[in-house]
């Protein structure tokens, strides 16, 4: 008799167990969390197609993305594309914009941005230089290498200058780059 009421207890009693720890409905709170805020800081070289002369611009430059909370952000750039010059045509852009990091996998990091600023433009020796408003979309790849370092592996801008001298220009281009994790 003993024997049997001890079988159905040690039947019953692993069942009894899961029942009551799915009631329950337990959750674990995490020991530690992450805080979404981080800011990186790097620099990259472009080649930009300048959209008013044959030759392709080429340059170093510098980026800046804090990031907020779950993938939102604030990138600002600026990019001085003084190689490969016709005729001592140069352009430096400055801009700065909300940027999105979409959620990540393995080690790589895709985003979007959009930003607006300006771009300082050299005619050349002979007819000065001129300020225009700009405004660019893009998105490209962060690739971690460390836990403070990461690699730009692509980066595309299209840019839009809406009050050029005798219409609208439109640039584009592409950089890559490397960062380095601040916090």
């Amino acid at each position: 008799m003993i024997r049997n009421k001890l079988l159905k207890a040690l039947f019953f009693f692993p069942i009894f167990i899961c029942f009551t720890s799915v009631a329950a409905k337990a959750q674990v709170v995490p020991s530690a969390t992450r805080s979404g805020l981080s800011l990186t800081a790097g620099g990259m070289v472009s080649i930009f197609k300048p959209d008013y002369v044959p030759n392709k611009l080429g340059g170093i430059g510098g980026y800046i993305d804090l990031n907020v909370f779950r993938g939102f952000g604030v990138e600002a750039e600026g990019r001085w594309q003084r190689f490969n010059e016709f005729e001592g045509i140069s352009q430096d852009n400055y801009l700065i914009g909300p940027r999105y990091q979409f959620r990540h996998f393995w080690k790589v990091r895709p985003y979007a941005k959009g930003l607006v600023g300006f771009t300082n433009m050299n005619f050349g020796s002979n007819v000065g230089t001129g300020r225009f408003t700009t405004l660019a979309v893009g998105g490209g790849v962060d690739l971690s290498v460390s836990r403070r370092i990461s690699v730009r592996a692509f980066d595309a801008e299209y840019q839009y200058w809406p009050d050029f001298l005798g219409g609208a220009l439109r640039p584009y281009g592409a950089s890559v780059g490397i960062g380095y994790r601040i916090f």
